[in-house]
């Protein structure tokens, strides 16, 4: 009897926590996260304790996983970043924080005394990553945009040019969805003659999809990058959070060693590693293919420009930098923000125009916003 009621009270918990979420997640508009997904043929896996511990190129004795879709996940990014043949290598992260940390590593091993940069509209994790890292950094000013000032990052190297250079590039800031030139840093370079140098990219949401737009970004392995992390949930769109970050193999094998416990190499942040979500980019890779992500790069971007448009009718001073998905606002009011669950900083909020926001979203927001005003107006009066 205990225990039938233990799992009835549970039962009602549970429908009560679902009506909370949906609801809540109808309703979120201000951060990076797509809603369109639908992994329910992958429910049968949930039973299984998946876990890729270890290197996902080389073999464990723990074979209950998902090692070989997480390789071709992998290998789909590898080459959609114009990585060079067979220099490659990455693995799924828990997220885009562990892939900065990584590329970071990377770097600091490679580098031990070189000097990292980064703009002010670097994503708060890095700074977090750089403590854990003990590396030195220099933060750089960034434009009204929120693109890095590549005047003041030449000026700042060529007063440390002695030093190695660590740049960790933004490719889609957390605030305006600014992105970061990867060519003109390695102009730079070169202009200062720094010949001991590394770039990571930070591409957690605009690097999911900077591949499809048009003119193409500067921010991949062809353009100078060392290692990229991307978000997975944000774009691609997961139950889970997570990500991946790819780097030059060569880089890699400096950090490798062997477990004998594990059967396989030691080159991950973590050690045992969720083997649920390379299941779930696996599926979204296959399920699109290269064409599909395109046309949901080209509808995401057609709802962020139509959102611009409504919005500036509504509030002149709205917006958005070239090809992205967030719409930068004047901060509303705190039931607005709170209703739509708004990203805000101490003037300005955003909307973002992930998978699974429509037109029709987009108009009901501007009707919220328009009486908003009109109530602060009234106020006002």
């Amino acid at each position: 009897m205990e225990k039938e009621l233990l799992i009835d009270g549970t039962s009602e918990i549970l429908k009560q926590l679902l009506a909370e979420i949906g609801a809540k997640s109808a309703m979120t508009m201000g951060y990076p996260v797509a809603k369109d997904f639908d992994f329910s043929e992958l429910l049968p896996f949930i039973k299984y304790p998946l876990n890729n511990v270890g290197d996902p190129f080389i073999p464990s004795t723990y074979t209950v996983g998902s090692r070989a879709q997480e390789k071709e996940v992998i290998g789909f990014f590898a080459e959609l970043f114009r990585a060079e043949e067979d220099n490659w290598w990455g693995y799924v992260t828990n997220g885009g924080s562990e892939g900065n940390l990584y590329g970071l590593y990377l770097a600091r091993e490679l580098y031990p005394k070189a000097i990292v940069y980064n703009s002010e509209a670097t994503h708060y994790s890095v700074q977090k990553n750089l403590h854990l890292l003990n590396m030195p950094n220099i933060t750089i000013r960034s434009q009204e945009s929120g693109e890095i000032d590549y005047d003041d990052l030449e000026k700042t190297i060529s007063i440390n040019r002695q030093m190695p250079v660590i740049i960790l590039a933004n490719i889609g800031t957390t605030m305006t969805e600014a992105r970061d030139d990867v060519g003109k840093m390695k102009t730079i370079f070169k202009k200062l003659a720094i010949q001991h140098h590394y770039i990571h990219v930070d591409g957690a949401l605009s690097g999911s999809y900077a591949a499809f737009i048009e003119p193409r970004p500067a921010f991949d392995f062809a353009d100078g990058a060392d290692s990229i992390a991307i978000s997975g949930h944000k774009f691609f769109g997961s139950p889970i959070p997570c990500g991946m970050v790819i780097a030059k193999k060569n880089h890699r094998d400096r950090i490798a060693r062997s477990i004998d416990y594990i059967g396989t190499m030691d080159t991950t942040i973590s050690g045992s590693r969720n083997g649920h979500t390379p299941l779930f980019l696996w599926y979204m890779i296959k399920k699109l293919g290269v064409e599909g992500l395109r046309k949901r790069t080209q509808k995401s971007l057609e709802v962020a420009a139509y959102a611009e448009k409504v919005l500036r009718e509504v509030e002149p001073a709205v917006w958005r930098n070239p090809s992205a998905l967030t719409v930068n606002i004047p901060k509303p009011d705190k039931a607005l923000i709170k209703k739509w669950q708004l990203a805000s900083g101490s003037d300005w909020a955003h909307i973002i125009c992930m998978p699974g926001i429509d037109k029709a979203q987009i108009d009901d927001f501007v009707e919220d916003l328009k009486l908003s005003k009109l109530n602060s107006a009234v106020l006002a009066g």
